[in-house]
């Protein structure tokens, strides 16, 4: 069996007994920085054969992964902190693990983006998951517009250097919303700062940040310029079935499906719904 496992990203205590179990039984252990597991294996007295997985080699070690696996050996695959797959190498192993036919399973556990969005207290009902914003400035501006009408929680990651030039760019795109930068998670010097994009982010920066920014309020969506009808009917244009299409307008117009369903009802009787 080849698993993925979770691994701390800060405080080795966050270590779920299951994944030192899976670790302890491989036959081999696939990571990230091969200096870096080590430390973590040897630091809980475990001691297997590691295997270099990263951004550049990932590939090659998907082959490897799979002869191991038809072999009949127990892999774990683990990155530098977190969950592999998660702004992390791994995708391309479990592409490869499907395509073999070769079973997979994960053990759970930390989260960067996922702790911080509990920390900052912003809205958790809906959030979307950016990673890092990559490409030169135009493809990061093009990426993020996407996501200016998006009602939800926007969370991403940057590094120290990048820190206040994404804040920028957020403003430039998204305009000034409320934000919040978590870094150091798990760890002694834990930092959860709230602040607004078009103030900025002051202070020196040190570590990987995980950023939150508010999302759009609902008079930014284009989509509530429309009647209830026609906002529903532009979600069934690009095939909802009608629930999940009532479902999609009450969430962009922040009102319950029921009320919604009640506003379009005439329509509805003609349809016979």
């Amino acid at each position: 069996m080849v698993t993925f496992v979770a691994t701390p990203i800060g405080n080795l205590g966050d270590i779920t007994l299951r994944a030192l179990d899976v670790l302890r039984a491989a036959d081999a252990v696939f990571c990230e920085d091969t200096r870096h597991s080590l430390k973590l294996l040897n630091h809980f007295g475990i001691k297997k054969p590691l295997v270099s997985c990263h951004k550049f080699n990932e590939q090659a070690a998907a082959e490897k992964l799979v002869a191991l696996a038809k072999e009949g050996k127990e892999v774990a695959v683990v990155t530098d902190a977190g969950t592999p797959v998660i702004s992390d190498p791994g995708n391309r192993l479990v592409l490869a693990l499907r395509e073999a036919g070769i079973p997979y399973t994960l053990a759970p556990g930390a989260c960067a983006f996922v702790a911080a969005l509990v920390l900052s207290g912003m809205p958790a009902e809906q959030f979307a998951f950016l990673g890092f914003l990559r490409g030169k400035s135009g493809e990061k501006r093009a990426f993020l517009q996407k996501y200016a009408s998006f009602g939800g929680t926007l969370a991403l990651y940057s590094a120290p250097q990048d820190v206040d030039a994404d804040v920028r760019l957020l403003c430039e795109v998204l305009g000034d919303r409320p934000a919040c930068a978590v870094r150091e998670i798990t760890k002694v010097h834990e930092e959860v700062r709230h602040f607004t994009l078009a103030q900025g982010l002051d202070g020196e920066k040190r570590g990987e940040y995980v950023l939150l920014v508010r999302g759009a309020p609902p008079a930014e969506n284009p989509l509530n310029v429309l009647t209830a009808e026609e906002h529903v009917a532009r979600y069934e244009a690009q095939g909802m079935p009608r629930k999940e299409a009532l479902k999609a307008a009450a969430r962009d117009r922040g009102v319950s499906k029921s009320d919604l369903y009640r506003e379009t009802l005439p329509h509805e009787k003609r349809k016979g719904y």
